[in-house]
């Protein structure tokens, strides 16, 4: 979709890219690496920077929207609370057991339905204080980039 875009840049493309669900910084960073060649360190700050940002959006709009679509609806207020209540049912326990491991884990882990945008979600589900959330969501970011940096470009171009 982005890539069909023209007249913006390469930086800017990969930005917007790593700001995507699912994708997110898992396609973005080997595109910036191989396609279009950008510097490392560039490619890596572009790639966290625009990952980040929607979850700092969603970890601070996402309380507010579900209260208000809550207040509004009888079926998203239904919603949400079967919602929230089934993900507590289901993953409690490892959020008790590993804290702020299993919040930069379910990041950091390259594979889909992971990443920053369903961490910022996990966050919000189970309440974890917001500045905690948004340190552990960049960590894992960080973590990220690292995997699939390595997957992309091997071990000794790193290095």
């Amino acid at each position: 979709m982005i890539e069909n875009i023209s007249g913006i840049s390469p930086q800017l493309k990969v930005f917007l890219m790593s700001m995507l669900p699912i994708s997110e910084l898992r396609l973005a960073l080997p595109l910036a690496l191989t396609v279009y060649h950008l510097s490392f360190w560039q490619a890596i700050f572009l790639t966290v920077v625009g990952n980040f940002i929607p979850a700092v959006m969603i970890i601070f709009v996402l309380g507010w929207t579900e209260k208000f679509l809550s207040s509004k609806s009888v079926c998203f207020a239904r919603f949400f609370k079967a919602l929230f209540e089934r993900t507590h049912i289901k993953h409690n326990k490892k959020f008790e057991v590993w804290g702020a491991i299993a919040l930069i884990s379910f990041v950091a882990i390259p594979l889909p339905m992971t990443g920053a945008w369903t961490g910022a979600l996990a966050s919000f589900i189970f309440e974890i204080e917001k500045k905690k959330a948004l340190i552990y969501i960049l960590l894992g970011i960080i973590f990220a980039s690292a995997i699939v940096a390595v997957i992309t470009l091997g071990m000794e171009k790193i290095f």
